[in-house]
């Protein structure tokens, strides 16, 4: 691979669509490319690293916003990078038991809902059946 790749290769190597690449560019997700002379943007083996991370943390199940404050962290220009990667893994680990929470009310939420649901369910069975006696 080439110090610099246009924003084909880029994609292709990270398996996104172009879109996405200026799209993730436009929220802050990963570096503007480099405009050479001829105005195409040009993009570094680090770019793709931003992007396969991304993809990494949207498997977890972080959303973009999420990512964003995590790659703040991760992507931070500092010589203590073990400090750093522990630092947003700590910030990863926080959100997760921020979506776990999340996901455990609206699981309490549907066992009553399913609850209901049954109750309603029984009564208008027992209304049938008195009716039809």
């Amino acid at each position: 691979m080439t110090d610099f790749m246009r924003i084909g290769e880029l994609s292709e190597r990270a398996g996104v669509t172009p879109r996405t690449v200026r799209y993730y560019e436009s929220l802050g997700l990963i570096p503007r490319g480099e405009r050479e002379g001829n105005g195409q943007h040009y993009y570094t083996k680090e770019t793709l690293k931003h992007l396969r991370k991304i993809d990494q943390l949207k498997s977890l199940g972080l959303s973009l916003e999420e990512i964003r404050d995590v790659s703040i962290i991760y992507f931070n220009d500092t010589n203590d990078k073990n400090v750093i990667k522990i630092k947003a893994k700590h910030k990863i680990l926080e959100i997760l038991r921020q979506h776990l929470a999340s996901t455990n009310q609206k699981m309490d939420a549907l066992q009553e809902f399913r609850n209901d649901l049954l109750a309603n369910i029984e009564y208008f069975e027992q209304l049938i059946m008195d009716h039809q006696k």
